[in-house]
């Protein structure tokens, strides 16, 4: 789950298995006192998704594709997209990014997402929302007439 989880964000199988390394070194360096994990899965795939946006951050080198080639390869078209996604992900806030990934990339629900973190449905709706909105805008280039 959580390599899964990492390479549906980062898209590089290398990338998503140091992911998978850092989240169990993280859990096994926990302070003792911290005790059991109440939901092990929900923490994982917490930290699955920071710690894969922690990795897009720190690569931060951008790539640029002129978008008529992209247009005559869609396998690249889809590359390049998938990479946009990744820092588009990383440049937003961690709350929003988190929610879009557990909702898009990991197929939750507004319930499973928002007992998750703690918060209301409806909180969940809206930073979806929002986070769809202004990632629509940054990936206008790449989506063209369908943005």
């Amino acid at each position: 789950m959580v390599f899964r989880t990492a390479y549906r964000i980062i898209g590089n199988a290398a990338d998503a298995e140091d992911v998978l390394q850092t989240v169990f070194l993280r859990l096994l360096r926990r302070e003792p006192s911290a005790g059991a994990l109440e939901n092990a899965e929900s923490y994982l795939r917490r930290a699955a998704i920071n710690a894969a946006l922690d990795v897009v951050r720190a690569r931060r080198v951008a790539c640029i594709i002129e978008l008529p080639e992209l247009r005559s390869d869609p396998r690249g078209h889809m590359l390049e997209l998938r990479q946009a996604l990744a820092r588009a992900l990383a440049q937003l806030k961690p709350r929003s990014a988190e929610v879009f990934a557990l909702r898009f990339l990991e197929g939750l629900n507004n319930g499973e997402i928002a007992e998750m973190l703690g918060i209301s449905r409806v909180l969940v709706a809206v930073i979806a929302h929002r986070t769809r909105q202004q990632l629509r805008k940054e990936l206008g280039p790449y989506l063209g007439d369908r943005s």
